[in-house]
């Protein structure tokens, strides 16, 4: 059986490769031969992410008449690949990219670090801000006095409490997306709400699709449900979804699920357009894929003026293609472990079923401090403490980054709360290890893609501002310093990601 996932035409190859003629060569750089020349875009584009890993690429005569060069060119170039464990072939499947064998994961750099850790390291690696208070202590209090009936009650409420049902269908209805609470489940976070979906879409060597990068601990908890991760590459900048990319590979791997955040990406930025929410529901539609659409960063719109596109779930109507996934845990504060999901009503019913077999329920208390916010108009102060703060932050360490970090390049994200840094050749893993010795803690690209894409990448959540900002931003480029001299304290290795 192939090993690939997907394809990649030589006509989008050959695009893609011609496009990295655009970025300068360093000093003193010669001038590979041709083969070599071919081999490195390759690999470059493998370990960026924008090819794939397990993408399949075009026969050696297709490939070599979309790029002008000789047969033999490409020959030589998919052999220097094999060779590096870049690509791997089997006769009558055809060859399809990789990475070495023996680059494990990056385990740094996303799990909170512990509050007593805090005072010596600046924490770059989880994107979450502090509670927006004093919203926090009056949603509890206002739990508090909402208890007493239900703790007369056993407790177990599998699709969540019916006032909470209730309230979050009326918000989808007011945006123009009417909603039932049938149609809706509370669920202990967004984590919970995908991995119950999973469980019962996509069981065991079941294909899902997923961006390219996509959010780190989705794409473990994925793993570990033992799915087949199908990676499509974004595109550039914020440019949001790559739609002939996403409708080549559903209709070629037919994916049972596909995992998307349409609403400030996670961890790029880029806000979805209509045209695209639209061609993705339809393309999903047609290949028979369920849309699993993550909303958690959806209310975090940080410009002025900026007019949000409608939901995915906007764009079908009969419920039969879009599962949405929403969360407090970024909007107001990631100790409210409070999620839920939109579906049809069979669907939710099915997710409440399997829900005996796992965690039963939500808890009651969290889950009537999440309603005291959404009926007393507390949600929208507080989430707006939230967009002020996260504002600010955004806005101080981008001037800190470009001030210190030149090279480093990025877009500016209309929203959410991540940066997604290229690091100017430097492999995001070293700077993630070295970043820890002089005190700033930053997640690597790797942890973002499938299989070690991403090297020369990292995650920049808005998480702290004015002079922690700058500080993180010396902290840095103090680490950055250190990897291009191979001060790592460990196997020297490369310095940087290209050759």
């Amino acid at each position: 059986m192939a090993q690939w996932t997907s394809a990649v035409g030589a006509a989008q190859l050959a695009r893609l490769l011609n496009s990295q003629q655009d970025r300068p060569a360093g000093p003193g750089t010669r001038r590979p031969p041709a083969y070599r020349a071919l081999a490195d875009g390759v690999r470059l584009l493998v370990l960026e992410g924008r090819v794939p890993v397990a993408a399949r690429l075009p026969a050696e005569r297709e490939l070599a008449l979309a790029l002008s060069v000789s047969r033999t060119t490409v020959a030589a170039a998919y052999e220097a690949l094999r060779a590096e464990g870049f690509l791997e072939s089997r006769r009558g499947a055809g060859s399809w990219t990789a990475v070495p064998a023996g680059n494990p994961l990056p385990a740094r750099g996303l799990e909170p670090l512990p509050p007593e850790a805090l005072g010596s390291m600046i924490d770059l690696g989880c994107a979450a801000l502090p509670a927006p208070e004093p919203w926090l202590t009056r949603a509890v209090q206002g739990a508090l006095e909402e208890l007493p009936p239900y703790a007369h009650t056993h407790g177990d409420y599998p699709a969540g409490l019916p006032a909470l049902r209730a309230m979050l269908a009326e918000r989808y209805t007011a945006r123009g997306i009417p909603t039932m609470p049938e149609q809706i489940m509370v669920t202990t976070g967004a984590m919970g709400a995908i991995d119950a979906i999973c469980h019962l879409f996509a069981g065991r060597g079941e294909r899902i699709a997923v961006e390219s990068p996509s959010y780190a601990n989705i794409l473990q908890l994925m793993r570990e449900a033992g799915a087949r991760l199908v990676p499509v590459a974004m595109a550039e900048g914020l440019a949001g979804w790559d739609m002939d990319r996403w409708r080549q590979v559903l209709r070629d791997a037919a994916p049972r699920l596909a995992y998307v955040v349409a609403d400030f990406h996670n961890p790029t930025g880029a806000l979805a357009g209509e045209d695209q929410r639209r061609g993705l529901v339809d393309a999903a539609r047609s290949a028979g894929t369920v849309l699993v659409v993550d909303e958690t960063m959806s209310e975090l719109h940080l410009d002025e003026g900026l007019e949000m596109p409608r939901p995915v779930c906007g764009f079908d109507p009969a419920g039969s293609t879009v599962i949405t996934v929403g969360s407090a845990s970024k909007a107001f504060w990631a100790g409210m472990r409070i999620g839920w999901v939109r579906a049809a009503p069979d669907v939710i019913r099915s997710l409440v079923a399997a829900r005996a077999y796992a965690d039963l329920g939500t808890p009651v208390l969290e889950q009537l401090a999440v309603n005291w916010l959404l009926s007393t108009g507390g949600w929208e102060e507080a989430v707006g403490i939230r967009r002020a703060q996260a504002r600010e932050n955004r806005d101080a360490l981008v001037a800190a980054v470009r001030r210190e970090l030149p090279r480093w390049e990025f877009s500016v994200p209309r929203g959410g709360l991540t940066l997604w840094v290229r690091t100017g050749g430097l492999s995001g893993s070293r700077l993630a290890e070295v970043g820890e010795r002089v005190g700033v803690r930053v997640p690597s690209g790797p942890r973002f893609g499938v299989d070690g894409a991403f090297e020369g990448y990292v995650r920049l959540p808005f998480t702290v501002g004015g002079a922690v900002a700058e500080e993180a931003a010396t902290r840095l480029a103090a680490a950055a310093g250190l990897v291009e001299r191979g001060a790592t304290g460990g196997d020297e290795g490369p310095r940087t990601f290209v050759a």
